[in-house]
């Protein structure tokens, strides 16, 4: 078996449209995590089926079982497989297959933290704008928007307008600390919208649509004042962004 230090040998391509690239620099268990999702994706894993024993997997692998352990604790932790006590891990849920053609190199275990740091940060920065907006942060939303609605309409991606709509809101929130945090985030944030963006223009209008009535709601939530209201309906749209991308669902 090789050593934990010596990378496994990729498998599956991850390509953005233009040249591949890491997102960070991955652990080995990031890039056995990958290869899984990638398995499982193009179904050499499916739903229901059980996975290989950890010895198996390990040795296919070419990592330490540790190393396997960690990366099967993540995949556990998202959603995608799950653990019978005494039988072993099962697949429970296939992602997107189109993700293995939109998401760089190195993103994907990288994709689900930041929809996590997102649900989070950017929920209560939407609590905040929606006591704090003022006429300014509205237009600047509203603007964002109305570009997002063009965007679907002549079929664009639309990532620079889904982000200018997002950080209008960090910024609304009156706590420069909520745009610091993202701002740190910024490529890998880019990189989850680049993503669920481009698996949406696969998807039948209504997914399209469906993304433009969540904005809207943040938005209308936020004029209204309605603090609890923002906050929830930020939280619902990264976390139906997630499943959109993880679950191959809404």
């Amino acid at each position: 078996m090789a050593q934990e230090e010596q990378p496994i040998a990729p498998q599956a391509k991850f390509a953005t449209g233009g040249a591949a690239r890491p997102v960070r620099d991955r652990t080995l268990s990031d890039r056995v995590y990958e290869r899984i999702v990638a398995m499982i994706v193009e179904g050499e894993f499916s739903v229901g089926v059980k996975l290989p024993t950890e010895f198996k997997l390990s040795d296919m692998l070419e990592v330490s079982r540790p190393v396997l352990r960690q990366a099967l604790k993540q995949l556990r932790e998202d959603g995608l497989i799950v653990s019978r006590q005494g039988s072993g891990s099962y697949v429970k849920r296939r992602p997107d297959g189109s993700v293995l053609d939109f998401a760089p190199v190195g993103s994907i275990a990288d994709i689900q933290r930041t929809f996590e740091f997102r649900a989070a940060i950017e929920g209560e920065a939407s609590f905040l704008a929606a006591r704090r907006r003022s006429e300014s942060d509205l237009a600047a939303m509203r603007r964002a928007y109305d570009e997002l609605v063009r965007c679907v309409r002549e079929n664009e991606l639309g990532v620079d307008a889904d982000e200018d709509f997002h950080a209008a809101i960090c910024t609304a929130s009156g706590n420069q600390y909520f745009s610091t945090a993202r701002n740190s985030m910024k490529s890998n944030i880019l990189t989850g919208m680049n993503l669920t963006r481009n698996l949406s223009r696969t998807m039948p209008m209504e997914r399209n649509e469906t993304v433009q009535q969540e904005h809207l709601i943040i938005l209308r939530a936020i004029e209204a004042g309605d603090a609890e209201g923002a906050r929830n309906a930020m939280r619902d749209h990264v976390e139906n962004a997630r499943r959109r991308v993880f679950e191959g669902n809404i």
